[in-house]
């Protein structure tokens, strides 16, 4: 399959969005409105979004956020830029936003501005903390998931540990987006537009939503996720020849006699103490001490060829760069050229993720790489009627670039 044919559905071609974002949340709600074929605009200041100079962990960002985008370079700090800007959302069906209560107002680019000039307009600002006691707070991913409760699940007790990848601002993107679908269909039926919130701290609310349920049914403390106790007797990492690790599982009594079949544990099938789930699950620490000295005489791949064969629950233990030569990944299209905008690397190509969807069977593919800064200012600017006199102009001003 290739992930880009242009066969691809694009049920978003014809929707122009436009972007006044950063960092991480709300690229992805333009990124999945782009990849599902919407024209998405990224404004960008005059030096550009930061995302595109982050070093270490955030070096992935702009390149993985901000494909199928065109850029245009604003300075809205100017009387010309506001304006410019103003003129281009006054041409978009959506318009995005993640910056701080009342920033947006002081440009005259807030939905209540807007919206008297286009009624139609569907704007979804993505925010720290939904309008309430909080709403002023500087958010980040990780203040969010160290007081919504996500930090302590993931670490161990006492060790409050972040989760190992962007999920508050990522899945903050991701609910704009569905935000901006249903609003869609509304403007479909009545004609207006409307204004759309995502925000960092109640994403992380709704993930913990499953523990505080849990605390409600049962009474009891949600342990930490190392500390967890286990609905599952065999749901572990198990530490194997040559130090090698592999996650496998067995949780429900048929797979828990598929497992002693296949690993000849005769004697564990017959034991007339773990014939349920339940009853394995309170000998679970005995019973694992056991199966991690069996497990121990085999390597993790005589293990996952096992599993696999036998249709058990299974996983390597892997990095990052590990998936970029995962033959399902690499078989199915999951992966996908682009070209790097900037930094030592600019103008190489490399693989990036797709969104993990397909439509009419076909992955969602990549149309357009990261853009570079401006790349399509005049473009644009020419599009809304503005004349090259005017553009050159506002480029003496460093109005735009």
């Amino acid at each position: 399959m290739n992930s880009s044919q242009p066969s691809a559905p694009q049920p978003l071609r014809s929707l122009r969005v436009v972007e006044f974002t950063h960092m991480v949340m709300g690229p992805t709600c333009g990124m999945v409105l782009a990849d599902m074929g919407a024209e998405v605009i990224k404004v960008e200041p005059i030096d550009g979004d930061r995302t595109r100079v982050l070093l270490g962990a955030g070096a992935g960002f702009f390149p993985m956020f901000n494909r199928n985008k065109k850029s245009i370079a604003i300075d809205l700090r100017k009387s010309a830029g506001a304006e410019t800007a103003r003129d281009l959302a006054a041409s978009a069906d959506v318009v995005l936003e993640n910056f701080k209560p009342n920033t947006m107002h002081k440009y005259g680019l807030d939905y209540s501005t807007l919206s008297k000039v286009n009624p139609r307009v569907i704007y979804v600002g993505h925010k720290g903390f939904l309008p309430g006691p909080y709403e002023h707070r500087t958010a980040l991913d990780e203040v969010v998931q160290m007081m919504g409760g996500l930090a302590y699940m993931t670490g161990r007790p006492g060790d409050p540990l972040r989760a190992g990848t962007s999920v508050n601002d990522i899945m903050g993107g991701m609910f704009g987006a569905i935000g901006t679908l249903g609003a869609l269909i509304q403007r479909g039926i009545t004609g207006a537009g409307m204004e759309v919130q995502s925000a960092l701290f109640e994403n992380n609310v709704f993930l913990m939503g499953q523990h505080m349920l849990q605390y409600a049914v049962t009474g009891k403390h949600p342990a930490p996720m190392p500390a967890r106790v286990s609905p599952w007797a065999i749901y572990d990492v198990f530490t194997v020849k040559n130090g090698e690790q592999i996650f496998l599982a067995a949780v429900s009594d048929a797979q828990w006699t598929t497992f002693c079949d296949a690993l000849g544990y005769t004697d564990l099938k017959a034991d007339p103490t773990l014939m349920t789930n339940n009853e394995r699950v309170q000998q679970r620490p005995t019973l694992l001490k056991t199966i991690n000295e069996r497990l121990a005489l085999h390597t993790a791949d005589e293990l996952a060829t096992l599993f696999e064969k036998v249709g058990l629950p299974f996983a390597p233990i892997r990095k990052p760069e590990d998936l970029y030569e995962d033959p399902h990944l690499k078989a199915t299209g999951g992966l996908a050229d682009i070209t790097l905008p900037d930094g030592e690397r600019a103008g190489q190509t490399v693989k990036t993720t797709l969104f993990p969807i397909t439509m009419q069977g076909q992955r969602l593919g990549v149309r357009m790489s990261p853009p570079k800064l401006g790349e399509h200012t005049r473009e644009l600017l020419d599009g809304i009627g503005y004349s090259q006199e005017k553009i050159d102009t506002l480029l003496a001003q460093a109005a735009i670039a």
